[in-house]
């Protein structure tokens, strides 16, 4: 914890200004507030499943959220000059375009429709967490072998140095705020993300089987997520911004929670500077994967463990 803490107050200590944050908080309370009162992502994107123009509109959403909030860390930190670098487009074009190529596909649909009905649905979840595989890893890792393989680590996928210690601190510290959470009545409208089904039966398997699939699958996803903010985002772009990096990534990685529950796409701006933080001193992505799972997989157990106490 304390090699945490020094990162945290290191990095506060150099970009801190109040201007600039109050700006920032400003810019993602106008936000929040406009997209759960309309329902903005899931009522006015999410209209367009199934269409190719999603993929556009998820990528413009994540764009208007960099892009916005890094003309505000230029204005504050006097840093136009970053617009003038090709490899910042580059870099922030690739990863937003593939955050709406992630966040809007829908092929697998074609093949689920050849499933039984009684597997679409787990088939369907398990798919939507690893299609990640073929979204975001395979191009960046294809982006790291073309421009960055001179670097040490596939944008912070390394143990080297990597104490888990400290993590395992802080996952015993939220526990009781996730058990509080879970007694919420909103927490119980989306968790457990993993709804019971009947492919256990289809299949002739335990009830537990498909959802320790689906589980292990969730758990992956968050693997894919880390790489993108804090590996991509932070790894990639530190170069070009320095400790700028953080904020813009902060916004996108809010406004990529805004299908969720509103307190945690506002909790995701904690956790997002912290792991952003994390990454860009340790220069690994581990101890935000190891967080960010087993936050993932303390909300799904404490959220199952309600359905069965009200069962």
């Amino acid at each position: 914890m304390k090699q945490i803490l020094q990162y945290l107050k290191r990095h506060f200590r150099e970009d801190f200004q109040w201007a600039y944050y109050l700006s920032i908080a400003g810019f993602l309370a106008i936000c929040t507030f406009l997209n759960y009162h309309y329902d903005f992502e899931d009522a006015v994107i999410d209209s367009y499943y199934g269409q190719h123009i999603r993929i556009l509109y998820f990528s413009l959403f994540y764009g208007f959220a960099y892009y916005g909030s890094s003309l505000i860390m230029a204005f504050y930190k006097g840093n136009f000059q970053i617009f003038a670098s090709t490899g910042y487009w580059i870099r922030s074009g690739l990863i937003l375009l593939l955050l709406g190529l992630d966040g809007a596909f829908h092929y697998h649909d074609l093949l689920l429709k050849e499933l039984p009905r009684t597997l679409r649905y787990p088939t369907g979840s398990i798919i939507k967490n690893l299609i990640n595989i073929f979204t975001i890893l395979l191009p960046l890792f294809l982006f790291y072998r073309w421009k960055d393989r001179q670097v040490n680590s596939f944008y912070g996928l390394t143990a080297r140095g990597f104490d888990y210690r400290p993590y395992a601190a802080m996952l015993l510290i939220m526990m009781p705020l996730i058990i509080a959470a879970s007694f919420l009545e909103n927490f119980n409208d989306f968790y457990p993300i993993y709804r019971p089904n009947r492919a256990h039966e289809y299949l002739g398997a335990p009830v537990w089987v498909p959802a320790i699939i689906y589980e292990l699958a969730y758990g992956w996803n968050f693997l894919s997520i880390e790489l993108t903010f804090r590996g991509f985002m932070i790894l990639s772009l530190a170069p070009i911004l320095g400790r700028n990096v953080v904020i813009p990534m902060v916004v996108t990685y809010c406004f990529y929670h805004f299908g969720k529950p509103e307190g945690e796409a506002i909790s995701s701006v904690v956790g997002g500077y912290i792991l952003g933080v994390i990454a860009l001193e340790s220069r690994s992505i581990f101890g935000g994967v190891m967080l960010h799972m087993g936050v993932a997989w303390l909300m799904e157990l404490f959220a199952w463990l309600q359905t069965q106490l009200h069962r």
